[in-house]
């Protein structure tokens, strides 16, 4: 593009930071909001974020701190969104700046429960950002793998390619490698998706079923991924490439993922709040879950999905696991 964009990330979370961390690599200064005093105080003292991705140590000079969401919006020209999903409208509650002429960039894996709308979708209509001005941080990769540099996949969506492009470079380095995409909607739905179906495979793993079960799983994971993703945008894809197939892997399989993990306790008999405690950090597949079958449930014509189906029973509606999951055996192929 024809200047130099400044960018900002919204959040402290794991992938917060290593958003962060990636951006460090090509530009001089990165703003950073985070809603945390403390956090804020310790990055400036220590030079890591003390309670996620900690072995990652920033330059200070690289980063502009900040408590105040108005401050960053108005330093930076691209604002990439990685506050969860079921946080993110109380806090852009403080938001009082235009952002129409902001490009705005989710990596936030989920859907607003408050609209129902994607985020790109939920900043087009209520803040004007235009549809083109907006993209999708899509995987796989996870947030540990970043900070241990490992190589890792990026796509960004963006029906815009010459800013999806300069978004791509400016997260790519030796160990992160990227694309561009414009299914916007589409890469945004699997971002969503792929940590429902990770819950469901935590779940099963949890209740003692074996890596047969799981290969066959996550095989009708990725068709239902695309029955609903088509349903709610047709248009021409490949489902099988790394945003939507390569996502849904690594998150349904990997030690990271912490919705696998979350579904896997939920398996071996946690409750769902003493899961969430336990962890101390935020499974968004737990709230993908109820957006996605509301979603199929408004449709006059719904789509067949019985594994949201099934982890939508044993998450919302207190039905048994155990029995869910072998009336769920009868339904895949």
């Amino acid at each position: 593009m024809s200047k130099e964009l400044k960018y900002a990330v919204f959040g402290s979370g794991s992938w917060a930071t290593a958003i962060v961390k990636m951006l460090c690599e090509n530009k001089q200064e990165i703003g950073w909001y985070m809603r945390s005093v403390y956090t804020k105080e310790h990055l400036l003292k220590e030079q890591h974020n003390p309670t996620y991705l900690s072995s990652v140590e920033f330059h200070l000079e690289q980063l502009k701190l900040s408590n105040d969401i108005n401050e960053m919006v108005a330093y930076a020209d691209v604002l990439i969104f990685v506050i969860p999903s079921a946080f993110i409208a109380d806090e852009l509650k403080k938001l009082h700046l235009e952002l129409t002429n902001k490009i705005v960039v989710s990596a936030v894996k989920g859907i607003i429960p408050e609209t129902g709308l994607l985020l790109g979708e939920h900043f087009h209509k209520n803040y004007n950002v235009p549809f083109e001005n907006i993209g999708v941080i899509a995987g796989p990769c996870h947030a540990e793998e970043v900070a241990l540099e490992r190589l890792s996949y990026l796509t960004i969506s963006c029906a815009d390619a010459e800013k999806a492009q300069s978004i791509a470079e400016a997260l790519s380095s030796d160990y992160i490698k990227t694309k561009t995409s414009d299914d916007v909607i589409g890469t945004e739905y699997a971002v969503m998706l792929k940590n429902v179906y990770a819950v469901a495979a935590g779940i099963a793993h949890g209740l003692g079923y074996g890596d047969n079960f799981q290969s066959v799983l996550m095989s009708n994971a990725i068709r239902e991924m695309k029955r609903f993703i088509k349903k709610m945008h047709k248009m021409k894809r490949n489902i099988n490439n790394s945003a939507y197939l390569g996502d849904l892997l690594v998150t349904g399989y990997s030690v990271f993922s912490r919705n696998r993990m979350f579904g896997n306790m939920i398996g071996k008999g946690y409750t769902v709040k003493s899961a969430q405690m336990e962890m101390n950090m935020v499974a968004e597949g737990y709230y993908a879950t109820k957006s996605a079958y509301l979603l199929n449930e408004k449709n006059k014509k719904k789509t067949r999905l019985p594994i949201i189906n099934a982890v939508h029973a044993v998450l919302y509606e207190g039905k048994d696991a155990k029995k869910v999951f072998k009336k769920l055996t009868d339904k895949l192929d």
